[in-house]
């Protein structure tokens, strides 16, 4: 009796040995995978998700290296009053207005626009004699920063070189038109109310629609216009800039005159030369 107690008691101990061993051999066991997935983890940093694709197109731009932008453009409709008169003009550039700006300047002043384009300069002498309405408008534009950036959006060989509309696409304006004036009768019939190097306004038909937008007329270009334009000036200097505008037009009888290659207007300074 006693030798089968001691048998019993010998089994037990055997097998709380063996449950000893096979928990130290699980415990072993887990704090080695434990400790795999901790260097695992530890040693291999997370992949960042991916960055999304950048939307942005980019258009091919004809703007020389180092070009300045201008300052934040306001697209909100302002109120117009007359800009500073110095050559730096406005602080901040606008390209809408609530309404046709005042008169700024006198029935009798006369300035040089100089117009900076990306491939050179050209000087338009701009007579307030010739039309006050026109004159006037076009340096209150230049004045606030009006036409800077802008494109020749219109371009037809052996007619004229357009721009002046801040939306590149021959619709937009400054929020506003007003009522110009055409040339005198005294030209009408022989046709040279706008020789060469003319700078008129574009308008609708109309010289009650004009706004912004301005043409240069290119040799040849003249004796095909109408004479419902309003005159604001002439080229005095680098008209071969003009012609080297006109020289990436559409060709000659084009309708919609989209140019080959689209240039754009760096700046516009307006110097006084007579109050």
């Amino acid at each position: 009796m006693r030798d089968l107690k001691v048998a019993e008691q010998q089994r037990r101990t055997k097998r709380r040995r063996s449950y000893r061993r096979g928990g130290a051999a699980v415990l072993v066991v887990a704090v080695v995978i434990g400790l795999v997935v901790l260097l695992s983890s530890g040693s291999t940093p997370k992949k960042k998700a991916a960055a999304p694709p950048n939307s942005t197109t980019t258009t091919t731009s004809t703007l020389p290296k180092g070009t300045p932008t201008t300052a934040p453009v306001s697209h909100t409709a302002v109120a117009p009053v007359c800009p500073p008169t110095a050559p730096a003009g406005a602080a901040k550039r606008v390209i809408v207005f609530t309404k046709a700006p005042p008169t700024c300047i006198s029935p009798t002043a006369v300035f040089d626009a100089t117009v900076r384009t990306d491939v050179g300069t050209f000087v338009v002498r701009l007579d307030a004699r010739t039309g006050i309405a026109g004159v006037n408008d076009f340096v209150f534009l230049a004045r606030y920063h009006f036409y800077d950036l802008t494109v020749f959006h219109r371009v037809i060989q052996g007619f004229v070189v357009q721009g002046g509309d801040p939306t590149g696409t021959g619709a937009g304006g400054p929020g506003y038109s007003f009522t110009g004036n055409t040339p005198p009768a005294s030209c009408t019939k022989s046709a040279s109310c706008y020789p060469t190097g003319t700078v008129a306004l574009a308008n609708s038909g109309a010289p009650s629609s004009d706004g912004s937008q301005f043409f240069v007329v290119l040799p040849g270009g003249g004796a095909q216009l109408q004479p419902n334009y309003t005159v604001i000036g002439h080229v005095v200097s680098g008209m071969p800039v003009v012609e080297r505008i006109a020289a990436d037009g559409a060709p000659p009888g084009s309708s919609a005159g989209t140019p080959k290659v689209l240039h754009h207007i760096v700046s516009v300074t307006i110097t006084p030369l007579a109050a």
